[in-house]
C-alpha cells in the first residue's frame, strides 16, 4: 500500500474510533512516536508498537470525548502524510474540559508507519 492509501484508511479507522485496530494493521514493530512535549513523568518519545498501544490506551481511558474530527490525509511525497485531529475532551483525573487541535505527521516505509510526530499548542 502507498502512504496515501494507508493515510486514507487510518483516517477512516480513526473516525470510527478504531485506533487500536489501526495500530495493529499499519504500525511497524519498531515504530517511534514523538509528542510535542513530554507528559508529566514521561518522555516525548515512545518506541515500539506495544508502547504506542499503551500510550493510546492510556489516552482513551483518561479522556471523555465529547466530539472529535479527523481530516486528511494530506500527502507529502511518497513516504509521508499529515492528519489533523480536533477534539473536545474532558481529562477525567482533573475533570477539566478542553479543546485540542493537533497535526500528526506519519512516516511510512515498506508499507508500515515507522514514525509519527504530533504538533499541538501547549
Amino acid at each position: 500500500m502507498s502512504a496515501k492509501e494507508i493515510g486514507q484508511d487510518l483516517v477512516k479507522l480513526c473516525r470510527e474510533g478504531k485506533n487500536l485496530e489501526c495500530i495493529e494493521k499499519y504500525y511497524a514493530q519498531d515504530v517511534e512516536s514523538v509528542e510535542a512535549m513530554a507528559p508529566p513523568g514521561g518522555d516525548r518519545v515512545t518506541k515500539g508498537i506495544e508502547g504506542v498501544k499503551g500510550k493510546n490506551q492510556w489516552w482513551m481511558e483518561n479522556h471523555e470525548v465529547h466530539s472529535a474530527s479527523v481530516e486528511g490525509p494530506y500527502p507529502h511525497g511518497k513516504d509521508r502524510f499529515a492528519v489533523r485531529f480536533d477534539f473536545d475532551v474532558t481529562f477525567k483525573p482533573e475533570k477539566k474540559r478542553t479543546k485540542m487541535d493537533e497535526v500528526a505527521v506519519f512516516h511510512v516505509k515498506d508499507g508500515k508507519i515507522v514514525r509519527e510526530e504530533f504538533f499541538y499548542d501547549m
